[in-house]
């Protein structure tokens, strides 16, 4: 027995309401367990039709029950009922994904006798009883035009609704009003869509993560092509859009895109088991296998890349088509690079040399009728060498972005730079890099002509126009030789240098290119993972580069590459470092012979003594700043801030501290009586550390930094100054996790330098592993100078500067066992 028949013998035996619901949730129930095997066999609009069709059927049956509850045998014809049901949003649309939320309109109208208040109630609770998420309004047939003028998303939403049950006749009605909604203020609807999609579009980028329905190239973006066609058109399909807006090539390869994407929204709410929008990337190898895809990185790969490109296919011709609908409401937006005049001899090459003209005084925007001309503009299956010196002018161009971009949303980027064919699209799984591959190169081009930095900008204005040529170059195939076997840094160093020589650069400029390829990653790593005050870490990097110029334009690369892996990226903090890296490395170059800490501290104390806030000092101020037994401090920070630590230590009596939350979390705290640093960090360990100082300013007082790689919330602020002042009660403990750790992940070299030991930890990321070493060393009487924390890929990479006490060296056996007493 089906579940109708089911019903209809209930309603025979007079079963009360709840009792029916149990039969509908059941089946309910049971339907969703053959969803999978439904999605392998259909479509992607196909299973959401299927879809759609059973809540139809399943609304049906609680309408006839609610029905029956009210007039028991004396039931009356549905048409001479003043009321109906009707499907919106994407239940209207017949795309309602598996855990969507149900949106229903409940119309009617109040005409005694009919009960129709008592029939909606019923129809409502037996929906909750049947356990559906259900979105759902109630209006008359009076009430819909005034609702629709009060808010933008319910006039959208009645205008593509859709009958499910009730009154025909009464439908009839609405159709009407509905009709007169979809005249009412076309203009003020387009227009606030169109501002609504903007806002959209800058919140959810193209990225790693996609939104499918409200980023760009998802769901919302033909949903609007749709939404302005029906209110001009009153179509009820995209295709039925005039062939002035729509043609037939551009419809049939956005479709295709489109119905990908339906079955991967359908097999993302699958594989989470709830609604979900996000491509997030540990869904991936799930969503993945929905759709036939083999368990292994690669072609994970391809699903993501595929992902990518059908987004950027939707994005493209649905940007054509709204512009064309909007056109004709009057709405252009302005300052676009419109179409340019069409000849004979107008193709690719013609575009070409205009985009390249127009981008040599300004930056610019591509309009949609440009985009249009561009991907239907004749041009041959691949580029032949006249094109090579027009596309050297690309990067001899200050707004090679603009250029660049355009041919991106055109689809035609790989066309004209054919090394970059293999990272169209390409995702990049290291959770590190926010954009494809792409995406991010593009983005690092534009922050190499919009550097924010003015030290960085002053080394790129120094720059002759034959390196800023070369620079650009690099930048955008830095990454070129991703997805390949072999390492991508020697991959793009070779494509650039093929391309570079097909474009004409001297053997100079190109082997220049080549060199920061190869490296174009150290720059950050280094400064990020390495202790920057060591001579052999700073000798090894510098050497990669021979010269200040060279060292200039990786400064340059790196800034331009970190700003395009995501926001926040190159930061404040990270600035720092980079900068340090950068100065200390010149001055390896500047001097043959390599200053070790004590030098480096003397040249900084020379420095200081010029410095007009120290000579305003007393001269046994001046003694006792110059007389700090912390080399870190002279190395690590500018001469004001020294002044600042050390004065500030003099005024305290036992202990003070200040708290930074602007960009990221910084604790500086300043004493002269025990600090249990391990305890404060316990109780931070949900945070990143990201890095430590710990400078003995005296015999008595000690200065401490803290930096986190993020901020907190302000309501939190009042939590941590607590933890700060608890760490100096010594009968206070938190309890400290044991890490696990290997001993081949402990590297320890006394030899470090003349007054320092070094401890390197390259281990898995644990939970409070910082605060157990600090603990550890306290209990030990061993000073920790400074620890650079950085954790990539759930792997911690940590280093420990140590003072040499006498404390540490000789009691290398004891700190190993006992660092490694959590090994399994």
């Amino acid at each position: 027995m089906d579940t109708k028949e089911k019903i209809e013998e209930l309603l025979y035996q007079n079963a009360n309401d709840f009792e029916m619901a149990k039969v509908l949730k059941a089946d309910i129930a049971a339907y969703f367990t053959t969803l999978d095997e439904t999605f392998s066999t259909s479509g992607g609009k196909d299973f959401l039709v299927k879809h759609t069709k059973k809540i139809d059927e399943i609304l049906k049956l609680i309408f006839k029950i609610a029905l029956y509850g009210v007039f028991k045998n004396y039931l009356p014809m549905k048409n001479s009922l003043p009321l109906s049901l009707a499907a919106l949003g994407s239940y209207g649309r017949e795309q309602l994904c598996v855990y969507s939320d149900i949106d229903l309109l409940i119309v009617y109208k109040e005409i005694p006798g009919y009960n129709t208040k008592e029939i909606i109630e019923k129809i409502l609770y037996l929906i909750w009883d049947c356990g559906l998420k259900l979105g759902h309004r109630v209006h008359t047939v009076d009430e819909l035009l005034e609702a629709s003028r009060g808010d933008i998303t319910i006039k959208t939403a009645l205008i593509e609704s859709r009958f499910v049950e009730g009154s025909h006749h009464l439908w009839t009605e609405v159709q009407n009003v509905l009709n007169a909604i979809r005249h009412d203020d076309p203009h003020s609807f387009v227009l606030k869509r169109l501002q609504e999609q903007h806002t959209l579009h800058h919140k959810f980028p193209f990225s790693m993560e996609p939104n499918l329905k409200e980023g760009r190239g998802g769901f919302r973006d033909a949903n609007l092509v749709y939404w302005l066609g029906k209110v001009r058109y009153n179509i009820d399909h995209i295709s039925q859009l005039p062939e002035s807006i729509v043609i037939e090539v551009e419809y049939r390869t956005f479709r295709q895109a489109l119905e990908f994407l339906f079955r991967v929204r359908s097999a993302l709410h699958l594989a989470s088991g709830k609604k979900e929008d996000r491509l997030r990337l540990e869904l991936i190898p799930d969503v993945a296998h929905y759709l036939g895809y083999e368990a292994n990185k690669r072609a994970h790969m391809r699903f993501s890349q595929k992902v990518l490109s059908s987004l950027k296919i939707v994005y493209l011709y649905t940007t054509i088509w709204v512009d064309l609908l909007a056109k004709e409401y009057g709405i252009n937006e302005e300052g676009l690079l419109e179409a340019f005049k069409q000849t004979d001899e107008s193709d690719m090459y013609t575009c070409l040399e205009e985009l390249i003209t127009q981008a040599r005084n300004r930056e610019y925007k591509a309009s949609p009728a440009l985009l249009k001309q561009l991907i239907h503009a004749p041009r041959e299956e691949k580029i032949d060498q006249s094109y090579y010196p027009l596309i050297r002018r690309i990067f001899q161009s200050p707004h090679a972005y603009s250029i660049l971009i355009t041919l991106s949303r055109a689809r035609l980027l790989s066309y004209i730079i054919p090394p970059l064919k293999k990272i169209i699209d390409l995702p990049q799984f290291d959770g590190y890099h926010r954009f494809p591959v792409d995406i991010h190169l593009l983005v690092s081009i534009f922050h190499l002509e919009h550097i924010k930095d003015s030290f960085i900008r002053s080394l790129y204005d120094a720059l002759d126009t034959e390196e800023k040529e070369m620079i650009k170059l690099v930048t955008l195939l830095h990454d070129a030789g991703k997805g390949r076997k072999r390492d991508h840094s020697l991959v793009g160093a070779s494509l650039f240098r093929i391309f570079a020589k097909s474009l004409g650069l001297r053997e100079e400029m190109i082997e220049a290119g080549v060199v920061l390829i190869h490296n174009h990653t150290l720059m950050s790593n280094v400064a990020q993972r390495e202790d920057l005050y060591n001579e052999k870490t700073i000798l090894m990097f510098a050497s990669q580069f021979k010269s200040k110029k060279m060292l200039d334009m990786i400064y340059i690369l790196t800034y331009a590459d970190m700003s395009g892996v995501g926001n926040d990226i190159y930061n404040t903090f990270t600035a720092r470092l980079l900068k340090t890296l950068y100065t200390q490395s010149i001055e390896s170059l500047e001097h043959s012979e390599m200053l070790d800490e004590t030098a480096m501290r003397v040249t900084k104390m020379k420095s200081m003594k010029r410095f007009g806030p120290f000579k305003q000092l007393s001269r046994g101020e001046q003694k006792k700043i110059l007389s700090v037994p912390s080399n870190l401090l002279f190395l690590h920070y500018p001469r004001d801030k020294i002044l600042q630590i050390v004065t500030n230590s003099w005024k305290i009596e036992d202990f003070h501290y200040e708290i930074s939350n602007k960009f990221f979390l910084t604790i500086e705290v300043t004493s002269k009586k025990p600090f249990n640093l391990g305890y404060l960090l316990g109780k931070l360990s949900r945070l990143n550390l990201v890095n430590m100082d710990i400078c003995k300013l005296s015999d008595e007082s000690k200065f401490f930094r803290l930096d986190f790689s993020e901020k907190i919330q302000e309501d939190e602020l009042p939590y941590a100054a607590n933890y700060i002042e608890e760490g100096f009660d010594s009968t206070l403990t938190t309890p400290i996790p044991i890490p696990a750790i290997k001993r081949e992940e402990i590297f320890i070299d006394c030899d470090h330098s003349k007054s320092y030991a070094i401890l390197k930890l390259n281990t898995l990321d644990q939970r409070g592993l910082i605060a157990f070493f600090i603990t550890l060393f306290d209990s030990l009487q061993i000073d920790i100078v400074t620890a650079k924390i950085h954790t990539q890929k759930k792997h911690a990479r940590d280093l420990f500067l140590i003072e040499k006490n006498g404390n540490f060296c000789h009691n290398r056996d004891t700190i190993i066992e006992k660092l490694t007493q959590g090994e399994s």
